[in-house]
């Protein structure tokens, strides 16, 4: 394995002590999958794609920077490697029964096309809270689409029980050895395009492109790094390496959806473990910096799983020392549309030119104008206040920084000195997401019994209405507000009034309910602008 210690993420792989008969099994796994790798089926429908160097980001970073280009792919996606290879192992017998798989995203329209192109029925179970255009796709590449189950693991399940019952071979979008060769291709298309990398950036869901990436580049140098790349709020290949085996996440992010994926699998983790250098993870912010970047540098609209690595590659040059060829995998370009303003709204975030602060100012004639010549010239990006009677007023401010974060804290530094309570809410999601929409004065009727929750729930026709039927009949909702940016998930904030000895009656009825839910009353962007 490579040495250069860059800490910046959960996991590096450090050297640990094998036995000669492990080690054997470790150098025996790697040159099987080598031999997989150069042997797979990929070609009659996929394509090598480009090798583009990102010279602008280039020149800022003092790095050599490079995109592997699998938007460029007939589905604008690196799935339809590891979906064609692995349907070219078929037995005819299994080819004539036909294959099946559950997937709401680029998986399903791998499999769709690769198995018209083989003339096999391909059958895709999508939950029904899947988009329409993702529906569209992979009725148009020829599957044949059963919208089951509200997620994606009741899908899975109508998937497996369908694959029972009707004799169809299922195929595993990650787990399985030559779905994991198939997406190996693309080290090896890199490898020849850039020899002389010095590490590669991957990203990570089930761990498919990682393990067979790794897998390939170790055995053709084992001093190039291979580093990959997950959404902070997907790690579970961080937990995994963590625990030292595969792990169920309690619970997923919604925006990086290509690749929220609650436990790796296991065949990956095996190989990752060996082959892997490095874990970095990266937010929801920084990955909409990254499709930015990529958006102005080859007017290409990554989705948030295809800008992943790029995030993470970022990240790596703050403290990489010496320059260094660098290549990150844009592994899709399948973006819902609607997604693109949470990506406009949150970009200067993720690339550090934007803070967002709560600012307490006297409620007195000339404050604002005060405030602002306090903020140094600096240009401010968003002012929200309601006024509520107080002798103190709290302010949601966006400020430009030029700097990043020596910048941030020094302009925090700077307004304290001048007598100003500041909050930095940069980091607040729940500020982000909802409270800078909702700035309208504390409700002090129901301030005593006022709780908060934030809550996660499928969207399906009808999805909101049930939730408000079956939260409001209940419980009086003091506050509430909807964002829904194209996902498969809604996000919902609601204040709901609830008395003490209610509280086990609630909890016990939202469990009933079943949506993912994070109770929010302690959160300062809560308590500034909206609490008590």
């Amino acid at each position: 394995m490579a040495t250069n210690d860059t800490r910046i993420s959960e996991w590096v792989s450090e050297s640990t002590e094998l036995s000669a008969d492990e080690q054997q099994q470790v150098s025996d796994l790697g040159l099987e999958y080598l031999r997989r790798i150069l042997t797979s089926w990929v070609y009659d429908v996929a394509v090598e794609t480009d090798l583009t160097e990102l010279t602008r980001l280039s020149l800022q970073t003092g790095q050599q920077i490079y995109l592997k280009r699998e938007d460029q792919q007939p589905v604008h996606s690196f799935k339809i490697r590891g979906a064609y290879n692995r349907l070219c192992q078929l037995t005819e017998q299994q080819k004539s029964l036909g294959v099946i798989a559950a997937s709401a995203g680029n998986h399903a329209q791998g499999l769709a096309l690769a198995a018209r192109h083989l003339g096999i029925k391909a059958t895709i179970v999508m939950p029904i809270t899947t988009p329409e255009i993702k529906v569209d796709n992979v009725r148009r590449l020829g599957g044949e689409v059963r919208l089951l189950g509200k997620s994606f693991n009741e899908a899975a399940q109508a998937a497996k029980q369908a694959a029972q019952r009707e004799q169809k071979t299922i195929i595993h979008p990650f787990d399985d050895s030559f779905v994991i060769a198939g997406q190996g291709t693309v080290a090896k298309e890199l490898m020849q395009q850039l020899p002389d990398v010095d590490a590669v950036f991957v990203p990570v869901g089930g761990g498919g492109l990682l393990a067979g990436m790794a897998v390939y580049i170790k055995q053709l140098n084992p001093n190039i790094r291979v580093i990959g790349v997950e959404a902070e709020d997907s790690a579970c290949l961080a937990a995994a390496l963590q625990n030292g085996t595969p792990v169920d996440l309690a619970r997923v992010g919604l925006f990086a959806d290509g690749v929220a994926v609650k436990r790796i699998g296991n065949q990956t983790f095996s190989l990752i473990r060996h082959f892997c250098d490095q874990v970095i993870t990266v937010s929801s912010d920084e990955i909409c910096a990254a499709i930015k970047e990529i958006f102005e540098q080859t007017r290409v609209i990554a989705e948030p799983a295809g800008a992943l690595s790029l995030a993470g590659l970022l990240k790596y040059c703050q403290r990489a020392q010496g320059k260094q060829k660098l290549a990150a995998v844009l592994s899709g370009a399948n973006m819902n549309f609607h997604s693109l303003r949470y990506v406009s709204e949150r970009c200067e975030l993720g690339e550090q030119k934007e803070a967002v602060l709560a600012v307490e100012i006297p409620e007195q004639k000339g404050s604002f104008r005060k405030f602002c010549k306090a903020l140094g010239g600096k240009a401010i990006t968003e002012f929200n206040y309601r006024g509520d009677g107080r002798e103190q007023a709290h302010i949601f401010v966006g400020v430009r920084v030029t700097q990043g974060n020596c910048e941030l804290v020094q302009l925090i530094s700077d307004l304290r000195k001048q007598g100003y309570k500041v909050n930095d809410l940069t980091s607040n999601e729940l500020a982000k997401l909802h409270v800078r929409y909702m700035i309208g004065g504390h409700n002090r009727q129901q301030a005593k019994t006022e709780r908060l929750f934030s809550f996660e729930f499928p969207e399906y026709p009808g999805a909101l209405e049930i939730f408000l039927d079956t939260l409001g009949a209940h419980w009086n909702i003091s506050l509430f507000h909807y964002r829904n940016h194209g996902a498969a998930f809604g996000q919902v904030l609601a204040g709901v009034e609830i008395d003490a000895r209610d509280e086990l009656a609630f909890f016990r009825h939202l469990h009933d309910l079943g949506y993912q839910f994070q109770e929010e009353t302690d959160n300062p962007a809560y308590q500034l602008f909206l609490g008590n």
